[in-house]
């Protein structure tokens, strides 16, 4: 089956924030990402092909009506994956960022190393490498 031709590429991932200003400094700190928007709500980054929109949760119900807002709390349900070739490495470089590991780094039984680690609102990233 082939791909519709709207849908080959994520151009932008928005995340409902609690505290955007604690969150701003945790993207600018952890991944060292450039703004490319701001205001009183929202910021921007620029992460290759793909911006992270990071939204006031506050804002997203106008967004995403009828849908509700999930409370924060609740529990992950999905996870980013950003392929490295070492994830040894980048665990040491994330340490002396501050960020805490929630798991990791593990080599899996399918043929990756990995380690996992979650923003200030609880959305989980992880970092893979092939072996």
């Amino acid at each position: 089956m082939a791909t519709a031709d709207w849908a080959n590429k994520i151009t932008e991932i928005t995340l409902f924030v609690e505290d955007l200003h604690r969150s701003k400094a945790f993207y600018q700190e952890t991944f060292k990402l450039a703004i490319i928007y701001e205001d009183e709500s929202c910021a921007v980054f620029d992460y290759g092909n793909t911006n992270i929109n990071l939204l006031n949760q506050s804002n997203a119900r106008k967004l995403i009506e009828p849908a509700q807002v999930g409370r924060g709390g609740d529990g992950t349900r999905f996870q980013f994956t950003i392929q490295v070739p070492d994830v040894n490495r980048v665990c040491d470089e994330l340490e002396v960022r501050g960020v805490k590991l929630l798991n990791g780094p593990i080599t899996r039984p399918w043929g990756r190393r990995t380690a996992c680690f979650a923003d200030p609102d609880g959305h989980v990233w992880e970092i893979a490498q092939v072996l």
